[in-house]
């Protein structure tokens, strides 16, 4: 009976909690849900943490804090304003988006008791978690951690938990003046986001972190014009709220940056084109990445690449136990995907139905038709044979994004979509091959020591050493590529994410393939990012590289590409794509565009646009 009372209570809770979000929003379509692990926004979807049976009033007083700050974020914040000033750096981007929330968190507070309340009791709990009190050097408490206290400080008048404040006496006093102007600016521009988020990147800049608010200004004003790189450096890793046309402006010519780089270019574009010349698309591709048909982009060694197998990064013990962590936290998720699944396996095996010519001189013995002879011999015997069909010769890569922004909720949904779609196809028939790229060191790794030992050549190129995985070969059952699934979820894989040079791997891997159909699907929740690289390059250099490889594979059409984003705008680089907001429609997403690829009528369009270009090539 008190377990029934307890349940009743914690639905109670919940209930009245969602209602407060909501209200709060003022957006009654807000759908709100409870469930194990961190928080989380997408859209007008919010993720609470699931309160426990006895549901004691800390615990209660935690939920409302975190219920709080969504709700806030809901009513105040714009994620196209913010979107248009993201910096590329990581650890200035979250300084960034720590600045952001403190700032609506700010404006609920001053006009509600109850609201701030429960934000200080979450923000002293938190201080407390992480062990604030315990440190005693400047360098063990974040950046972003920092600035979002000390901004709340200004923007609030009240001061720090008691658990922060000695080592934010560390850091009082080192923002310099120029920190310390903005962070007044910060105060004075509260209630306008766009006065705010321009302050808190003159902060950042003051901090070295990011790049100074003049580029902002610039990009606002269209200075980018006539190949100006100015804008490029503002544009957000995440792509919120720009428009296509400008990045298209922010995508000026480098110059610069392909002095000293023929020769090494063209060393490399020999190399690669010796590997792949009889390939179909394989040497213009390759010079997308190699420097040449015009490209300034290179790598400055890829003597620390590597291309690796899952089963390579982790003993087996480790994958057994990262795939049932894996299978425990999508059981409800499976659910869902697997009846899309069938779907789409009724809809593959209905186009792949035997069908027969009868009545034929030659061919197989028809015993169906034995029985006409034996009432009259003088009837001649049948044959019949089966007709081809072109739709088993298919091939499927799925690429996914393994960059450090898909931790937690989005890389979880992707692995076990990407199983589930595995063995779908593998029923019907069709190979399937996953992918995952990120890079092996956060800072540059060997790539940039070696820059740094050999005298920081000018304009090296890309500056970290690659990492791409191979969880499913092609030619791999499902059965025997299960666990490599369970790798996504190891805690220190995903770093940053280099897309132009994963999506020419993955682009090689399949037009090295006997299969006539084949089809690479790409799913990235931002755009590309590496520290390293674009600290010492322009702040478009990824970004334009990945445009270059994505305009040559659609223009060869060897291979049909599709790209879904989670959370960020993937249809401003490729021409077959589509953008959700939530990890959790990756699998309706998945199954849905996939089924549009197999429709009949779709394919047999791609037949006779291959046979077309066969005829081309001839």
């Amino acid at each position: 009976m008190s377990g029934s009372k307890e349940n009743d209570r914690v639905e109670e809770f919940k209930r009245a909690t969602a209602s407060v979000v909501r209200a709060m929003a003022g957006m009654p379509e807000v759908q709100v849900a409870f469930q194990a692990g961190p928080p989380g926004l997408a859209g007008k979807r919010a993720r609470l943490p699931l309160p426990t049976r006895a549901l004691p009033p800390g615990e209660r007083s935690r939920l409302r804090g975190t219920a709080d700050q969504v709700a806030l974020r809901l009513r105040h914040h714009d994620d196209a304003k913010h979107g248009a000033r993201v910096p590329l750096g990581r650890e200035a981007k979250e300084a960034y988006d720590a600045l952001e929330q403190v700032r609506v968190e700010a404006i609920g507070a001053r006009h509600m008791a109850g609201v701030a309340a429960n934000l200080r009791a979450r923000l002293a709990e938190e201080c407390e978690a992480e062990g604030y009190d315990r440190m005693t050097r400047k360098d063990q408490l974040p950046v972003s951690s920092a600035l979002a206290l000390l901004a709340r400080e200004r923007l609030t008048g009240e001061g720090a938990p008691a658990a922060a404040m000695h080592i934010l006496e560390a850091w009082r006093g080192t923002l310099g003046p120029a920190g310390e102007l903005a962070m007044a600016d910060l105060a004075r521009a509260q209630e306008d986001q766009e006065a705010y988020a321009r302050a808190a990147r003159r902060l950042l800049a003051a901090l070295d972190l990011a790049e100074g608010e003049a580029e902002s200004e610039a990009e606002e004003s269209g200075e980018e014009e006539n190949g100006e790189q100015t804008g490029a450096q503002d544009r957000s890793s995440e792509g919120e709220g720009r428009s296509e046309a400008e990045a298209d402006a922010a995508l000026g010519g480098d110059a610069e940056e392909a002095e000293g780089e023929a020769e090494e270019g063209a060393e490399e574009g020999e190399e690669e084109a010796a590997e792949g010349d009889e390939r179909p698309g394989g040497p213009q591709v390759r010079r997308a990445a190699a420097g040449g048909n015009g490209s300034s982009y290179r790598a400055y060694t890829r003597s620390f690449d590597e291309d690796v197998a899952a089963e390579e990064l982790c003993d087996p013990e480790e994958l057994a136990r990262l795939r049932q962590q894996l299978d425990h936290q999508l059981q409800h998720l499976q659910g869902v995907v697997s009846k899309l699944a069938n779907r789409l396996q009724r809809r593959l095996l209905a186009q792949q139905q035997r069908a027969w010519d009868f009545d034929l001189d030659e061919g197989l013995l028809d015993a169906g038709r034995l029985a006409r002879v034996v009432v009259n011999p003088m009837q001649s015997l049948s044959y019949k044979r089966e007709r081809d069909t072109e739709f088993r010769d298919t091939v499927v890569t799925l690429l996914i994004d393994n960059s450090g922004s898909m931790r937690g909720r989005p890389i979880t949904v992707a692995a076990m979509c990407g199983d589930i779609l595995a063995r779908t196809l593998e029923r019907c028939a069709v190979k399937v091959e996953i992918l995952g790229f990120t890079t092996r060191a956060w800072k540059g790794g060997q790539s940039r020591e070696r820059w740094v030992a050999e005298g920081k050549p000018r304009n090296p190129g890309r500056l970290n050493d690659l990492r791409h995985i191979i969880y499913k070969a092609a030619d791999q059952p499902w059965r025997r590529a299960r666990r490599n699934l369970g790798l996504m979820l190891r805690e220190g894989l995903l770093k940053e994410n280099i897309d132009g040079e994963a999506l020419l791997f993955a682009y090689r891997r399949l037009v090295a393939r006997p299969e006539h159909r084949r089809i690479l699907m790409v799913i990235s929740d931002g755009a590309p990012v590496d520290d390293s690289t674009l600290s010492v390059n322009a702040g478009n250099y990824l970004e334009k590289h990945l445009r270059e490889v994505i305009h040559d594979i659609e223009g060869r059409d060897f291979v049909e590409l599709i790209a879904i984003g989670i959370g960020h705008d993937v249809t401003r680089y490729y021409r077959r794509a589509v953008t959700i907001v939530d990890a959790e429609e990756l699998g309706g997403t998945m199954m849905r565009k996939l089924t549009e690829l197999f429709d009949e009528d779709e394919a047999a369009a791609w037949q006779r646009a291959a046979a077309s270009r066969a005829a081309l090539v001839v």
